[in-house]
Formats: C-alpha cells, structure tokens, sequence
C-alpha cells in the first residue's frame, strides 16, 4: 500500500503505511550513519552508476544515501517512467525499482526495459509485500533481484551487488562474443573481409544477381613476388605490403563493395551492381594504384614497390551462368595474367581472355 497525503492508509493487519515508511527511514538513516563506506568501485570499470526509482522523496533519498555511502554513483527517478526514459538514455548499470508507483509501476518498468534494444540493465525490484507469490512474480517478469521493505542495509547491498555482478558478467560475455564475431568476419593482419565471410555474401550477392537480373563483377588481385620481399626485409615488410595492398583496394571501391583476403598473397574484390565497363575501371584503378606505392614496415630496412596481377570475371555471360562458373572463370583470368608474367590485368570472356594491360601502359 502506498501513502497517500494528507491522508494514511491503513493495511489488513492494522498497521499504516505512514508508520512502516517512517520506520524504514530511521533504520536505514541509522546505517548510514553507523557503518563506514565500502567502495564498490572496480578498478577495471570504474564506479557503477545504479537509478533508483520511488516516488517517496523521503525513502528515495535515505535508499540513494546509502548507494552513495557505499561507493556507487547514484541518479534517481520519481516513477517507473522516468526510470524507462533514463536508461534508455544509456550509462545506467542497475536500476532499483519501487514496486508501486504513478504513471508505470516498477513491474510495468521492467519489463520495459528489457525490451530495450540496447546494453543490458539488471533490475531489481523493491516490494512492500513479503509474500511468496510477489518475490515469485518478480522473477516471471524478469527481475534480477528483489528486496522486501523493511529491509536492512546489508541486504539491500547484496541485491545491487549481485545485480552488479550480473551486468558484469553479461557485458564480458558479449565483448567476448564481439570480439569473436570480427574474427569471423575480418582478417586480423590486412582489416580485409575474411574468406568464410566472402562466401556467405557471395552467395547472398550472387542469389540477389540472378534473382533480379543484375550484374555482378569480381575480382581476384595477386601480390606478384611476395615471397622475395619476404626474403629480403622480413614477414614484417611482406606484411606491411599486404596490409598496404588493402589500404589500395578498399580506397578505391564504393561502401558496398566487398574486399576479402582470399588467400595468403590473394585479395578478392565483389562488385555487385557493376557492368562489366565499370569492372575494367575499378580493376584498372587497383593496378596502377598498387604499383604507384611504396610500402614500408617499421621493423624492416627498407621499403618495397610491388606490382599486381589481377583476373576480372562478369556474371551473367555466355560462359558464367553459376556461382562455380564464376569462380572458375576468375581463377583462369588469374592464371592468365600470371602466366603472360604478372603486372597485368585479364578480363575472361568467351572468346578468350582480354584486356591485358602491360606496365608500359600504366601512364
């Protein structure tokens, strides 16, 4: 029950919510006052900030002295609505929700706000009930703790601890996950795309192509040599050229292009959307960008020039009618290239293969 000014209500029992709200005050102004402050800071995260929602200005006060005696940053709401707007604002850590209040109560909050999208928040709910029913409620709808009024300094300490541990818990899982997932999608030396997920978008670009009878051009570009630079300065200077390489590339494609590290001196690059004239022109782009650079490693003497050879397939034509056609059409641009000496670029097409620009026709 909630007090109502002027006027007291009264419980079944025959006790007042006045009398149980202005006991509660005391015996937790009285912990404040006797106990020495536990930081709750981790030196790692920093202090947590913990929202405590109530609408008795009174309680909320004594409830946010005693956080604050203990080492957490505390900011407080005065119903179960303001609380949602503020985490949803982001920088909260744990939200502690009176069960009964204006406008949203603290069941209808918590539920809110796990439905926000965004980083998880524990909430813990504050019942004045002490029934098994109203604690068993609280976990169905979501909560991460519970305490019941009245209720000692302690044991609302253990509850925002606990609900700490938990956001803790829950954010290192998904660093870790994040941290997983860019493995998964990118290659840690060159920030390229990484192969496993050139063929997931390979499948999903090619079944869009052939769906709605778009073109799409790829690309594979091959680092010509590279086993002599690594000779000569290092795996520091061989990788310095491959990251500089998809520097190149991906400063001369569009947004939703896709470049991906397709083999140990190998780049492939998707074009979707791309005829095969604006094929030519990127892939030209790449060629004489590569070799107009100088790459250097800062554990390696010296520097590098290195020059690129470069096999371009087009999707939908006479010969590529598939996916596999497509890949084996730009492994044989490749070969064709290399075989003709490197530094130049081959188009495949039915009658054979095309455009192979020489060095002297980098000007």
């Amino acid at each position: 029950m909630r007090r109502s000014a002027p006027d007291i209500e009264l419980r079944e029992d025959g006790s007042s919510s006045e009398r149980e709200s202005t006991m509660l005050r005391a015996a937790l102004a009285a912990h404040v006052a006797a106990r020495p402050s536990s930081p709750s800071v981790d030196e790692d995260e920093g202090t947590a900030c913990v929202l405590v929602a109530d609408d008795d200005p009174a309680t909320l006060e004594v409830i946010a002295s005693t956080l604050r005696a203990s080492g957490y940053e505390v900011e407080t709401a005065p119903d179960g609505q303001a609380a949602v707007e503020r985490v949803a604002r982001g920088g909260i850590d744990v939200v502690l929700l009176d069960s009964v209040m204006p406008r949203l109560s603290g069941e209808a909050a918590c539920r809110t706000i796990r439905g926000l999208a965004d980083d998880f928040v524990p909430v813990a709910l504050v019942f004045a009930k002490t029934d098994a029913k109203s604690r068993i409620e609280a976990l169905k709808i979501g909560a991460d703790g519970y305490v019941c009024k009245p209720f000692e300094q302690t044991e609302l300490l253990v509850c925002v601890s606990s609900a700490l541990r938990i956001k803790r818990a829950h954010d290192r899982m998904k660093a870790a996950r994040d941290r997983l997932e860019r493995l998964r999608r990118y290659d840690a030396l060159t920030d390229a795309h990484s192969f496993l997920y050139l063929h997931e978008r390979l499948d999903a670009e090619f079944t869009r192509a052939e769906r709605h009878s778009e073109p799409l051009a790829c690309c594979i570009l091959d680092v010509d040599s590279l086993k002599v630079h690594n000779e000569r300065g290092g795996r520091s200077l061989g990788d310095a050229v491959l990251r500089g390489v998809a520097e190149v590339i991906k400063s001369s494609v569009r947004d939703s292009d896709v470049v991906a590290r397709y083999g140990g001196d190998e780049f492939f690059v998707m074009l979707p959307s791309t005829h095969f004239a604006g094929s030519l022109v990127v892939a030209s782009r790449i060629w004489r960008d590569v070799a107009a650079r100088t790459f250097t490693a800062p554990q390696a003497s010296g520097e590098a020039r290195v020059t690129a050879s470069l096999g371009v397939a087009l999707f939908p034509s006479r010969d590529v009618r598939t996916k596999e056609a497509l890949l084996r059409a730009l492994e044989s641009a490749l070969l064709e290239a290399k075989r003709r000496g490197g530094n130049r670029l081959c188009v495949f097409q039915q009658e054979g293969f095309i455009y192979t620009p020489s060095a002297d026709e980098r000007a």
